[in-house]
């Protein structure tokens, strides 16, 4: 417990480091900037799209007279506009946070380890491309998981526990492997997994539910919509923070693990004796023990 609970408090301390609060933030400002250049872009075509398409629908032409009946008019025109923006800022935040997510966990192991583990050899044991297999091949297996546990969901104490149980070993299998990818050889990596899974588990299972933490914030913005504009970008910004916490933890830990490992696997020198000291100063006995 002692490692996981250093490595803990040192990704909360790293947590306010104005480094790490600019990557947090930086989903926000990526996301304000493709909206900006999308509206500039394509605002106009892609509303008056998506009133004629409203308008063409023949089924909605009932629906659209029988409102103006009750005196709102010209509904098209003014739903349009809100459909677009209900379609597209998903796929918007989603790809962002995505991105943000791909260049920020290198970014953070890369400063624990010049900030902590400045000696530590970088044996890169897998590139880009087997980090985004292994994140691939555990995200399936994860998805896996979870349809064929469905059925056990019904028992009430176990809906509690496996969910969790799996997004945590998903959790802990991709950023622990992201963390030593660039510090660790395979089998090294292999070693860590084994030694340390109980923990790594633990960690992913509590990163795992701090992830939830965003989602009550999204909730709450859909329900309370006059304050949809404020609570949505501060989910997004809790999501991006939570994040880079569970990046710096693993980071921390499996940085610190792997150090220890090396350090017990280095062979013992064997002690230096200390040379013999000659008195160059003294005199040769002359025969009959006389060193005059």
């Amino acid at each position: 417990m002692g490692p996981m609970i250093d490595s803990f408090w040192r990704a909360v301390g790293y947590c306010l480091m104005p480094r790490i609060i600019a990557l947090s933030l930086l989903p926000l400002v990526l996301i304000g900037a493709v909206a900006g250049l999308g509206w500039y872009l394509f605002w106009t075509p892609a509303v008056a799209w998506t009133q004629s398409l409203l308008d063409g629908m023949a089924w909605l032409g009932t629906v659209w007279g029988w409102l103006a009946h009750l005196g709102v008019s010209d509904v098209p025109s003014m739903l349009a506009p809100l459909l677009l923006v209900m379609a597209t800022t998903p796929i918007v935040v989603f790809a962002c946070v995505l991105a943000v997510a791909a260049l920020m966990v290198p970014a953070v192991v890369d400063l624990v380890a010049k900030r902590r583990f400045p000696e530590l050899r970088r044996l890169k044991g897998a590139g880009l491309v087997g980090s985004l297999w292994w994140s691939l091949s555990s995200t399936v297996l994860a998805l896996l998981a979870l349809v064929l546990s469905m059925p056990l969901w019904l028992v009430p104490p176990l809906v509690l526990i496996l969910p969790p149980l799996i997004w945590g070993w998903l959790t802990y299998r991709v950023m622990a492997f992201d963390a030593l990818s660039e510090h660790a050889s395979r089998q090294e990596r292999r070693a860590l997994f084994e030694q340390h899974r109980g923990s790594l588990l633990v960690i992913g299972v509590f990163c795992g539910f701090l992830g939830a933490a965003p989602g009550i914030v999204f909730a709450s913005g859909v329900v309370f919509a006059a304050a949809f504009f404020i609570l949505i970008p501060v989910a997004i910004w809790i999501y991006t923070l939570v994040f880079a916490f569970s990046s710096l933890w693993f980071a921390h830990f499996c940085l610190a693990a792997l150090q220890q490992m090396r350090g017990q696997q280095a062979p013992a020198m064997p002690p230096v004796k200390a040379p013999d000291v000659i008195d160059v100063q003294a005199k040769p006995l002359l025969p009959g023990g006389d060193a005059s």
